[in-house]
């Protein structure tokens, strides 16, 4: 067909990555009355997309491996580029509107009460020292098994690697999307408080300062200042959802560091309610949501790859 033959040079990974941007901007130009910044949204948007199709036909045309490798691990920092859009997007689309009440109100009925109340009797800096260090190395899975598949695994493995984070996140997003939420951090406790309620040891501090400023989460401001700056990203769990797709695809390719990755993955998880950020109820969906990343991924790849970018060159 004369359109895969314009296509055959994009990766799958590509493939989800417009589709996604395209769905942004179509938000951005539909609630342009409520984005005040859906202009500078749509440019960066249409500046990403050009970038993806000139790396793609690039990288056919020469044999340059600094544009292969970019075009193999572009998808890192557009994950993180869609993750901040959302910032933008969502607080206006969505009225303000935050769904933490009906959250806590699913975890009191599942748990007769509040889990990180029931958590901060058992914390011990150690104890939180670790989780929070856990917590944060959540960012460094992606890159210890991408960059192990890059460079041990076939071409293949990668590129689905690739895929799959990218559907897998995108997917959490939606989710963000349909229910908002800030988390208990500021909803069952006050967010200033937390160094000193929850103390760690050396590093715990500079680590938290590093989520919150990765969640737009001002410090040094009162709790109610902090949560309406703070990013709606709880609801799944990503951290929980692609912690277990991660783990699983670790142990199918046999990596090297599907242990360390299972290790780490442990902890984050735990430390997702341990250290506030998350409400019991958010860790269900993020493995509902894993559950159904991992069984619809393979079929979704699949036929990217073969209805829509054709035969390979």
């Amino acid at each position: 067909m004369a359109i895969q033959r314009h296509l055959r040079n994009l990766h799958a990974a590509d493939v989800v990555v417009i589709c996604f941007g395209g769905i942004l901007t179509l938000l951005s130009m539909v609630f342009a009355d409520r984005v005040p910044e859906w202009r500078a949204l749509i440019f960066l948007n249409c500046l990403v997309l050009t970038a993806i199709w000139a790396l793609a036909h690039a990288e056919a045309a020469t044999e340059a491996r600094i544009i292969r490798v970019v075009h193999d691990w572009y998808v890192v920092p557009v994950i993180v580029l869609y993750y901040k859009e959302l910032y933008y997007l969502i607080g206006p689309i969505r009225g303000g509107k935050d769904y933490d009440q009906l959250l806590i109100a699913i975890d009191r009925g599942l748990f007769g009460g509040d889990p990180t109340e029931c958590l901060a009797h058992l914390a011990v800096p150690p104890l939180t020292e670790l989780l929070q260090i856990g917590y944060t190395s959540f960012y460094l899975l992606f890159i210890l098994l991408g960059w192990e598949l890059y460079r041990r695994h076939g071409r293949d493995k990668y590129d689905f690697f690739a895929f799959l984070c990218a559907y897998g996140f995108f997917l959490s997003y939606i989710g963000y999307f349909l229910y908002p939420a800030a988390g208990p951090r500021f909803t069952l406790h006050d967010h200033s408080l937390i160094d000193s309620e929850l103390p760690g040891l050396l590093l715990t501090p500079y680590l938290r300062w590093f989520v919150n400023w990765g969640g737009s989460v001002p410090m040094g401001v009162p709790n109610d200042v902090a949560m309406a700056k703070a990013q709606r990203d709880i609801f799944p769990s990503g951290h929980t959802m692609m912690t277990l797709v991660m783990i699983h695809y670790s142990f199918r390719c046999q990596a090297r560091v599907r242990y360390l990755i299972l290790a780490v993955g442990i902890l984050v998880i735990t430390a997702a309610v341990y250290q506030r950020y998350h409400y019991v109820v958010d860790i269900i969906a993020g493995v509902i949501f894993a559950v159904f990343c991992l069984l619809t991924s393979r079929g979704v790849y699949v036929f990217i790859r073969k209805r829509i970018l054709g035969p390979q060159p």
